[in-house]
Formats: structure tokens, C-alpha cells, sequence
């Protein structure tokens, strides 16, 4: 019971701390300059991307968990992609694919690529180079990372109408300083770093007492609590009709999820990190890419109206995600 309620605990302070991170990020955004479509899909993806990124070094680092680690991210970028069925439960008649603009296909095309090369190295283990302990693959997923942000940024100059009408909106933080902002952000983000650091820990326990084992405990439980801030912000982004900055930041904290995966194995001295977790993960990174092609269907297709709740595509995420979550807990 007492691990149960520290898992919650861990939770709950990530969630909190997340939203006001998300605030302040904003804030500092719209001191900086910044649009809200880049803030999505750079800023903050990265940003509620915080709890990924520590406690998956925190996993290999100090508790030798590489499988809680890779779950984690793997599972994350699966709930990232379930958002957009929560998305479009509460935007509205129109389906969420049709409130925002078509470029974020290419954000979700370097995630499906991202993915994919998971997958590969997954799966191929130890017959891929490596420099040191370091695969030659994590190299290269961080390369892919760089160009799919410079890719992004470049098309979104092209769109300079709509940027520009971005960064005429009216300023809604006058009232706050610089120095407030920047120290909020900081205050929180020590926050999540904390909390998310005792996760793997809780995360090991669980799989331990439960007998359901590191794969899933990773790619549910421990997902799930990292994956809470890019919920709250998406969702907060669309209630104030930023739809695109909300969308943004769920692809975008995918690709970013994937480079994650690529610095845990800087940390990660026992060899390539991809070489050393449970084959059950190219479940969850294939069940993803799966789920960001619907995705990309979808923001092609742009249906006119949802037949109930949700629209077509949001139901088909929804069927990959529960399939996703059946497969791993038999595998278990």
C-alpha cells in the first residue's frame, strides 16, 4: 500500500509541477518572441519531456533498469499519440485533425522514422557497431533529432503569414517579470526532476511485487506518470484554442522521447542500451509508429465531422493502443 501511495505521490508532483513548468515555458515564450506552433512542437515538447529524460538516466545510471528505461520511453510515445483521441473528445464537433494545419505531418513522419530505427536496433542487438559502449546507432538518432528540428523550423518560415499573426497576438503576461519566470521554471523543473528521478526505483518494486515484470510496469505505470505533463499542456493548449501548439507538442515530445532513448545510452556503460532490453519492446515502438501513420491518414484525409465522440482516426489509435497494452501484458 505504502509503495502504491509513493507511486502516487511521484505522480501527482509531476503533474502539478508540469503544469506550472508549461505556464512559465509559455511565459518565457512569449517574453522570447517565439510562435506558438515552434513553442509546440520545440519548446515545449522538450520541456514535458523533462520526466523522460531524467528519469530514464536515472534507470540505467543508478539502478540498472535498461528494460524500465526503454519502456518508459516507448510507452510514452504510444500515450503521446493516445492523446489525440483525448484531444478531439473535447475539442468539439470537428475532429481535431481538421483544426490544425497539415504540417504537422512531417513531425510525425520523423517520428514513424525514429521509431522504425528502434525498432531495427531492437531487434538486431549486439550485430550493430558501436564506439565504446555506445551504439552507432544512438549517434545517429540524435543526428535525425537535429535535422527533423531544423526541417521544422524552416517550414514554418515558409508559413510566415500565420507566424506572423502568431506573434501579433494580444501579450497576456505583461503582469509577469523575466526574473519571476525564469525562476518559476527552475523551482519547477527541480521539481519533476526529483520526483521523476524515485520513479524507476517505485517502478522496479511494483514489477517485483506484482510479478508483472519491468517491460510493462515501464511501458504503462511509469509512462504513463512521465507522460502526464504533455497531457496537461496539450490540453491546456487546446481549452485556450491552440490547437496547433497543442498537437506540436505531442509529436514533437515523440521525436524527442526517441532522443532520450539515444543520451540514456551515453549513460548506459554495460554496452548499445537497445542491445540489452527485452525484445517485447518493438511491441509498443511498432504499435506507435502504427498509431502515428493513423495519425498522419488523418491530418491527410481531414474527415468533415466525427460519426460520434470521435472521429474515425481516434478510434483506430484507441484499437492500436488497447491492442498495444494486451500484447505486452501477455508477453509479461
Amino acid at each position: 500500500m505504502i509503495l502504491w501511495l509513493q507511486f502516487i505521490a511521484c505522480t501527482v508532483a509531476i503533474l502539478v509541477a508540469g503544469t506550472h513548468l508549461s505556464k512559465y515555458g509559455d511565459i518565457i515564450a512569449e517574453k522570447t518572441g517565439l510562435g506558438r506552433t515552434w513553442i509546440g512542437v520545440v519548446l515545449m515538447a522538450s520541456v514535458t519531456s523533462l520526466p523522460e529524460l531524467v528519469t530514464g538516466i536515472s534507470s540505467v545510471a543508478l539502478f540498472d533498469l535498461p528494460d524500465i528505461a526503454a519502456g518508459n520511453i516507448l510507452g510514452a510515445c504510444m500515450l503521446n499519440v493516445l492523446m489525440i483521441p483525448v484531444l478531439d473528445l473535447i475539442g468539439g464537433s470537428a475532429p481535431i485533425s481538421t483544426r490544425v494545419h497539415q504540417g504537422h505531418i512531417l513531425t510525425a513522419g520523423f517520428g514513424i522514422l525514429v521509431l522504425g530505427l528502434v525498432s531495427l536496433s531492437t531487434l538486431l542487438g549486439t550485430s550493430l557497431p558501436s564506439i565504446g559502449w555506445i551504439g552507432v546507432n544512438s549517434l545517429i538518432l540524435i543526428a535525425i533529432y537535429f535535422l527533423a528540428m531544423r526541417m521544422v523550423f524552416f517550414y514554418e518560415k515558409r508559413r510566415i503569414a500565420e507566424f506572423v499573426k502568431e506573434m501579433a497576438e494580444e501579450v497576456q503576461y505583461r503582469h509577469v517579470s523575466k526574473a519571476k519566470a525564469y525562476t518559476m521554471f527552475g523551482v519547477n523543473a527541480v521539481l519533476i526532476i526529483g520526483a521523476a528521478m524515485y520513479l524507476p526505483h517505485l517502478g522496479a518494486e511494483i514489477a517485483a511485487r506484482t510479478g508483472l515484470g519491468q517491460t510493462f510496469v515501464g511501458s504503462v505505470f511509469i509512462a504513463l506518470s512521465t507522460t502526464l505533463p504533455e497531457l496537461v499542456v496539450s490540453v491546456s493548449a487546446l481549452t485556450i484554442g491552440a490547437a496547433d501548439m497543442a498537437v506540436g507538442n505531442l509529436f514533437g515530445s515523440t521525436v524527442f522521447n526517441i532522443l532520450v532513448l539515444a543520451i540514456d545510452d551515453f549513460f548506459y556503460t554495460a554496452g548499445p542500451l537497445l542491445a540489452h532490453v527485452s525484445g517485447n519492446h518493438v511491441v509498443s515502438a511498432v504499435s506507435a509508429m502504427v498509431a502515428l501513420s493513423i495519425a498522419v491518414i488523418g491530418l491527410t484525409y481531414r474527415a468533415a465531422e466525427k460519426p460520434a465522440l470521435f472521429a474515425w482516426d481516434s478510434l483506430a489509435i484507441l484499437a492500436v493502443y488497447f491492442f498495444n497494452l494486451l500484447s505486452l501484458y501477455n508477453m509479461r
